[in-house]
């Protein structure tokens, strides 16, 4: 029996802890929590999303739950181990040294998920989330019956984080000594942090519209630790080695990238994290069928951005949906009862 209470989003939330026992990265018990949104009033098409938070981040996007709600799919979150919800006193946030180690938490929520709704799931990630999703997913399609005979029917990724940034040189000699630094200091933070100006550029108290926990996500950010990064390049290259996750995807991005280390304007209408370059680069690398749509003016995570941005980038997902729904890819005629799909053991 699965224990709901309510969460700190307020009327509508509720969470349920996913106990994950011993951390393999030696800092204690650690567990996941999964946050499900559950309006009064609703229209259930038997389907649901599951979300997954980017680095320096946790899920408090009540839009994004109430968007996909109102078109009738039940919505879920998970805030990983260490992250948001799940962060426990001592733990250093969001470490990891395998991002494999996230499979279990996956594992758990997408049964959860599949048992509490009876029905398909699309899933949603966004940045580090996008990396850590796909990687998943393509172990997931090696089993027997695939992605798509666990009942995964998509998966949607806002700026995911597909490559180290910076030229390709120092990207080479960079991974070299993160390898090395992280497999004998992992904690040891990375030199040169701190920039709060994506922060500055969210954050409802400064330039931004968005209200959220400054203890979950910092203006400036959790430091980076070598052997968080180590495991993010080892993602990485096996990204760019090719997966097959075997299901299709959407990737929004926003049409520019700008890097700076003071606050501007220009912040507010571009990706302040990531090279949108990169993206679009390795984005093939997905396998099965890719839609890949820059959304102009959209900042880092594209459903933060300004209104009528995020309107373009909510159209463009009720685009895709209906095309996944209503496309030869779903086989509504061939009588297929996603009730039946196998689920994950």
């Amino acid at each position: 029996m699965t224990t709901w209470v309510p969460d700190v989003l307020g009327d509508g939330y509720e969470q349920t802890t996913i106990d994950l026992g011993e951390d393999p990265d030696g800092e204690g018990q650690v567990e996941a929590t999964l946050v499900r949104y559950q309006p009064v009033e609703s229209v259930s098409t038997g389907r649901a999303v599951i979300y997954v938070h980017g680095f320096t981040d946790y899920f408090f996007q009540q839009h994004l739950a109430e968007h996909f709600a109102a078109d009738g799919f039940a919505f879920y979150a998970l805030d990983l181990r260490k992250c948001g919800r799940s962060l426990r006193e001592g733990q250093t946030p969001h470490f990891v040294t395998d991002l494999a180690f996230y499979d279990e938490e996956l594992n758990r929520a997408l049964a959860l998920v599949r048992e509490a709704t009876d029905g398909s799931v699309v899933l949603l990630a966004h940045s580090t989330g996008g990396l850590i999703l796909p990687l998943w997913l393509d172990r997931l399609n090696r089993r027997e019956g695939g992605t798509a005979g666990l009942g995964i029917d998509g998966v949607i990724l806002n700026s995911p984080w597909f490559d180290l940034q910076g030229p390709a040189a120092v990207r080479s000699v960079g991974t070299a000594a993160i390898d090395v630094i992280g497999r004998v200091k992992s904690k040891t933070a990375v030199p040169g942090q701190g920039l709060d100006t994506y922060g500055l550029s969210l954050s409802k108290d400064h330039h931004g519209e968005w209200e959220y926990n400054l203890d979950w996500k910092p203006l400036s950010g959790f430091p980076i630790t070598f052997g968080w990064i180590r495991a993010i390049r080892h993602g990485h290259a096996k990204l760019h080695r090719g997966l097959d996750i075997g299901i299709p995807s959407l990737i929004l991005r926003s049409k520019v990238t700008h890097f700076s280390r003071k606050y501007s304007s220009e912040i507010d209408v571009a990706d302040a994290v990531l090279d949108v370059r990169q993206i679009a680069r390795w984005a093939g690398c997905l396998g099965d069928r890719t839609t890949i749509v820059p959304i102009e003016g959209a900042r880092h995570d594209v459903f933060l951005s300004r209104e009528e941005v995020r309107t373009r980038a909510f159209e463009e997902v009720d685009e895709w949906l209906d095309w996944l729904y209503r496309s030869a890819h779903i086989d509504h005629e061939s009588g297929k009862d996603h009730s039946e799909i196998g689920t994950i053991s």
